[in-house]
């Protein structure tokens, strides 16, 4: 039973978008769901609940096949099993399906740029797999060709996912930086053309406002795939940014309001780790307690029966796993507790889920106690976590908006693990808080949106853009962070810093790189001294 239920915890740990599948459709996204695991009497049981539906089963065994957990369940009192599946990926096609639509796009795509650019040859189109350079299949990749003229040319179908669609521009940059170099010299890649399905193209339009036109041209193309019809997109036209600004929550009245069900959480915390717990609050009406960065307590406001008279509700678990606390099971979960803290230390068993959940959270709590080895400049005493809030999805990210001495804002873009994506989703924040910094101040006070709301209380900020920083440790730098951090406009002003690998015990950057004025410095920093490098 201990096998099964680590199974479970360690592909929820692994993967905390996953989804819960019983006869191909889903039931539960991992996301928004929670789940609670109870090991009695020689039986696992799974409890998963979300806002629509409720669901308890006994498992008997667990299976994880390419990326899928397959779990044996069965309903109480009945002994034919049923199979759960829990799988990273909301794609549920067949491998054969997916193959057989992408084969077909190309085709399609093929007579797309034949007539719509009758004065270029198509060359080269296909979607095969090359690890070694991170393109995958998802993408069709080609040229279009005029004499010693050439576009890189890069493609998505509409049966693709939004996150994969979303991931064009930097797989196409990669694309253009491999024509370049791979080219054997007689022809010249003046840029690079997108084409994606239609209505699917906000995220990348604002991205390519930010890219630098001295050094590639850039066109993004809309296509239908039914009528095959082409349709280019404005760079310059990319709509109203879908984020919003929360409001700070009143430190003092939250935890004035929290002061009686606070004790009652840290009484289940062993005395000697009750100083490494953070306490943090979500909202005027949630206090979160965190070990680590990740989240294994909360208290929320609520309502008692059917009145309106206020009541706190406390709920222990990690990730999506979540129990009410009662005085029945106080000691189950102050065994739970402590579980937690014996393993989710800096020296712990890195095969452990406890130890692995949530890294980039781990990684945001240690900034958030010392930003300074990432920048001397910036102020320990402002760091705030996911300010500016994206309104139409969850990016599933983290970031930090902190300051730096001379007023400037600074977003703190983090990843723990590799990530192709980094440059680009960093600048997604960046454009984001750019965006709520320049809206008009306040003609009474001066003050501009973010202090208005709350952050940043007693300081002058500055009028200038804020900087970026994309911060991951030294190995789990993906090489293509820096090929695409070359095509960003210099109006960006930006800050790679690769950290030890020995973060969670003590953050130290090990090397930096940047872009200052024209964006064409960068420096080393390695073992203390700061040394030139080469122009990225």
């Amino acid at each position: 039973m201990e096998q099964i239920s680590a199974a479970l915890e360690s592909f929820l740990a692994e993967s905390p978008r996953a989804v819960v599948l019983e006869d191909g459709k889903v039931l539960f996204d991992m996301r928004e769901a929670k789940y609670k695991l109870a090991t009695e009497h020689g039986r696992c049981t799974l409890h998963l609940w979300g806002e629509d539906r409720n669901l308890v089963r006994r498992v008997s065994g667990t299976a994880l096949r390419n990326g899928v957990l397959r779990v044996s369940t069965h309903r109480f009192g009945q002994t034919k099993p049923q199979t759960l599946e829990l799988v990273t990926d909301r794609d549920r096609r067949t491998p054969s399906t997916r193959e057989a639509t992408r084969v077909k796009y190309l085709r399609v795509l093929e007579r797309v740029l034949l007539r719509s650019f009758p004065e270029f040859k198509v060359d080269g189109l296909r979607t095969a797999m090359d690890l070694e350079k991170s393109f995958g299949p998802a993408y069709a990749r080609g040229s279009l060709l005029q004499g010693q003229k050439a576009w890189a040319v890069i493609a998505v179908n509409e049966e693709e996912t939004q996150a994969t669609v979303d991931g064009i521009l930097t797989l196409g940059i990669l694309w253009l930086q491999h024509c370049r170099e791979s080219g054997d010299g007689r022809r010249l890649y003046q840029g690079l053309k997108l084409i994606v399905p239609r209505g699917m193209a906000m995220l990348t339009l604002s991205r390519m406002a930010w890219l630098n036109p001295s050094v590639a041209q850039w066109e993004l193309w809309e296509l239908d795939q039914r009528s095959e019809e082409l349709e280019q997109r404005d760079a310059a036209d990319h709509g109203n940014l879908t984020t919003r600004l929360m409001h700070a929550p009143n430190e003092q009245a939250a935890h004035e309001r929290f002061a009686e069900s606070k004790p009652r959480v840290m009484a289940l915390v062993p005395e000697t780790m009750r100083e490494v717990v953070e306490q943090r609050l979500r909202s005027g009406t949630e206090l979160a307690f965190l070990l680590h960065g990740l989240e294994f307590a909360r208290v929320r406001m609520g309502y008692t029966g059917n009145s309106f008279n206020s009541a706190q509700e406390i709920t222990f678990g990690a990730g999506a796993n979540e129990t009410p606390l009662t005085e029945e099971n106080e000691n189950e979960l102050r065994e739970l507790v402590a579980r937690l803290f014996a393993r989710r230390i800096a020296g712990g068993d890195k095969r452990d889920p406890l130890y692995r959940m949530q890294p980039e959270r781990w990684l945001e709590s240690v900034l958030r106690r010392d930003v300074e080895p990432l920048d001397a400049r910036l102020d320990p005493k402002h760091v705030y976590t996911q300010v500016p809030a994206f309104a139409a999805a969850d990016r599933g990210m983290l970031d930090l908006l902190g300051v730096t001495d001379d007023g400037r804002l600074a977003v703190i873009e983090l990843k723990a693990d590799e990530d192709l994506h980094l440059a680009l989703q960093g600048l997604d924040y960046w454009v984001r808080v750019r965006w709520h910094h320049l809206q008009n101040p306040d003609n009474a006070t001066g003050l501009g949106e973010f202090q208005r709301h709350g952050y940043f209380g007693g300081l002058r900020l500055s009028t200038e853009p804020p900087r970026l920083y994309l911060v991951a440790p030294a190995l789990r730098v993906h090489p293509a962070t820096e090929v695409v951090l070359r095509y960003l406009s210099p109006r960006v002003e930006w800050s790679l810093v690769a950290l030890d690998e020995r973060w969670r015990a003590k953050v130290k950057a090990v090397w930096r790189k940047r872009n200052t004025d024209a964006g064409s410095h960068s420096t080393h920093v390695l073992q203390g001294r700061v040394r030139p490098s080469s122009h990225l």
